[in-house]
């Protein structure tokens, strides 16, 4: 069973690898998985939390915290249990070689745990935003998680399991943290439009 989702694994990894290979993909897989190239959208995020919110060192604090755990939780726990090999790293594999492949480990996808946690909780939290304003996070982190396949350092089941864990922590601190300490205000209170 494992070999058979194991090649299943790895028909999907070359499809995007190999298969969607073009100039624009080339070009803006790289770009999108690099974290300087999001921080006007962080500093857009975190202007509009401290000037429109009534509370907003408690946003602060618990986005600090969701990317934290995410990060944790993939890097120092799964990593180092299933010491799976990146594919860059793997010989077995013919890829095509986009960025410095690393050495760490390959399962969990941190990028993509990290940007769905993150992009989870702002969904949950900003319910004031409209929604299709809110559905650009998730397709911000579906497009970071898609990059680390393309761009060679990560399986699908590794983005797949990082999103997964990253929306469970994104929910589980928006509901038992945030909601939990944030006074009723109608920022919570907001419809979607």
């Amino acid at each position: 069973m494992w070999d058979i989702l194991q090649q299943l694994d790895e028909s999907i990894f070359h499809w995007i690898n190999r298969s969607w290979s073009s100039g624009i993909m080339d070009f803006w897989m790289p770009l999108v998985r690099n974290k300087y190239f999001w921080f006007p959208l962080y500093v857009f995020l975190i202007a509009h939390v401290l000037f429109n919110r009534s509370k907003p060192w408690w946003l602060l604090l618990c986005i600090a915290f969701v990317i934290l755990l995410s990060d944790t939780f993939s890097s120092k726990v799964l990593k180092p249990v299933f010491h799976r090999l990146r594919p860059c790293n793997n010989t077995e594999l013919i890829i095509v070689r986009r960025v410095n492949c690393g050495s760490g480990y390959s399962f969990t996808s941190s990028h993509a745990s990290n940007h769905f946690a993150l992009s989870t909780f702002l969904f949950l939290a900003l319910a004031t935003w409209p929604l299709w304003v809110r559905s650009l996070l998730m397709l911000w982190a579906l497009n970071v998680a898609v990059a680390q396949v393309y761009v060679g350092v990560h399986y699908p089941s590794d983005v797949l399991a990082g999103s997964l864990i990253g929306m469970g922590i994104g929910w589980a601190v928006y509901r038992y943290l945030y909601l939990k300490f944030s006074e009723p205000t109608n920022e919570l209170a907001g419809t979607d439009r």
